[in-house]
């Protein structure tokens, strides 16, 4: 028997790792995690909630013991032109929670103390280099330390995954299909936090943004309220900031000085910066999943719903999913990618991929008509509101009218039409097709 063998071997102490790897241990397996930071969340970067039901198929009693900063009740979705706003906004009753916004340096480290009274072995600060392959098969990993056997490896390190690459299930991210995001946590005390996002207690609110400093551009903003701070942060397709020479802490700073952003976050103290890579290629980029000997979940494996901004709620869904196929390989001592096939059906029958195939073509209808989609209509809304609100002795149909043929001469004549032929082809894929 090799030195150092064991059962599972998980790469990576993000959620999608500890949620496979929880999910073995709890069925009485042996399973070792590697992660590569001081402890589990130390290297993590997200924008800020976790969804409760997916949290609770795995964690039946977080909302009571995990370290939860604000419960949301209260979801925005603002316009931003240069200096205008329009806020459309949906509150939801403060005892039905859909989401809670929370800290991944505090909550994956209480993630990975559940995982090891679940008895996982966590191994901190230890670099995976690359994996042990035997024929086609892998059968352990590489540390800059030493070898670790195992029966399966699962994947969950990170969006780069080079062990992936390694394994040959996916090959290296092109700029189009990510998006590189950035973040500030920015220190308030509560009272202030409550006062400006019209909140009581451990009550939270989400913003999600679009425009400002981003537009005409593939990108969007995000605004979480956590105890005492608040994380406002964006990401951009890595392709639009190569090819328009921009640096990302510059929209950073446009956003936070927008003025309807600006007062929410006015006087407070930056306590950390980000950034963070997310994959953005949607389904139509997702890699092969499994393979003798190994599978990959998380971020590792592109599971990201850029629509509705979900990735954590994916990787430990996907990473349970994972989990559970580790198990039934286990007890049927088959370990081939035939077996581990069944990680892929799980999926697909999960509404991970039913999700993902939903929003197939959203990024590259919105990146063809970024100029359009994310430019000019967050800025013709506020134009609206701006005409719809404002009493000046114009008689309202004339400004009506007036609106109307300036939608169609504001550009040239085609581009209306083309707008609404992207927009049926789009809403056909989503709803019917």
């Amino acid at each position: 028997m090799e030195k150092n063998k064991t059962q599972v071997i998980v790469a990576g102490g993000g959620p999608a790792g500890l949620a496979c790897a929880i999910t073995i241990a709890r069925a009485g397996k042996e399973v070792v995690l590697i992660e590569r930071g001081k402890y589990c969340g130390s290297k993590n970067v997200f924008g800020g909630a976790i969804y409760a039901q997916p949290t609770r198929e795995i964690f039946p009693n977080f909302e009571k013991e995990a370290p939860i900063e604000r419960q949301n009740i209260e979801h925005k979705f603002v316009l931003l032109g240069k200096e205008d706003s329009t806020v459309i906004s949906y509150r939801n009753k403060p005892d039905s929670p859909v989401s809670y916004s929370v800290t991944r340096g505090k909550f994956d480290r209480w993630m990975a103390e559940e995982a090891q009274k679940a008895g996982v072995t966590v191994v901190e600060e230890t670099v995976v280099r690359e994996l042990i392959m035997k024929d086609d098969t892998v059968i352990g990993v590489r540390t800059e330390l030493e070898e670790y056997y195992s029966d399966i490896v699962v994947l969950a390190d990170g969006v780069n995954s080079l062990l992936a690459i390694q394994a040959g299930l996916r090959s290296k991210l092109e700029k189009e299909d990510v998006a590189l995001s950035v973040k500030e946590v920015i220190k308030l005390p509560s009272e202030k936090i409550n006062e400006r996002f019209n909140v009581n207690g451990d009550e939270g609110c989400i913003y999600q943004i679009f425009g400002g400093s981003m537009l005409a551009m593939a990108g969007l903003g995000f605004m979480y309220t956590n105890k005492d701070s608040v994380t406002i942060g964006l990401g951009v397709t890595l392709s639009d900031l190569v090819n328009k020479g921009l640096r990302p802490y510059d929209l950073l700073d446009g956003l936070k000085n927008h003025p309807k952003i600006r007062p929410l976050i006015q006087d407070g103290e930056l306590i950390e910066y980000s950034a963070h890579l997310i994959p953005e290629g949607g389904y139509k980029k997702i890699p092969k999943l499994y393979g003798n000997g190994v599978m990959i979940c998380g971020d590792s494996a592109g599971l990201v719903n850029n629509m509705h901004w979900e990735g954590t709620n994916l990787a430990m869904v996907s990473g349970k999913l994972a989990g559970e196929t580790a198990i039934t390989a286990l007890s049927k001592q088959d370990f081939s990618e035939k077996t581990l096939s069944f990680y892929g059906k799980k999926l697909n029958e999960s509404f991970i991929m039913k999700d993902l195939k939903t929003y197939r073509n959203l990024m590259s209808t919105v990146e063809a008509r970024a100029q359009d989609f994310l430019g000019y209509y967050p800025q013709k809304i506020n134009e609206f509101f701006k005409m719809f609100t404002s009493v000046d002795s114009i008689p309202k149909r004339k400004k009506y009218h007036g609106f109307i043929k300036s939608y169609f001469t504001d550009r040239k004549f085609f581009e209306p039409f083309k707008d609404l032929i992207c927009a049926i082809k789009l809403l056909w894929s989503i709803l019917i097709k």
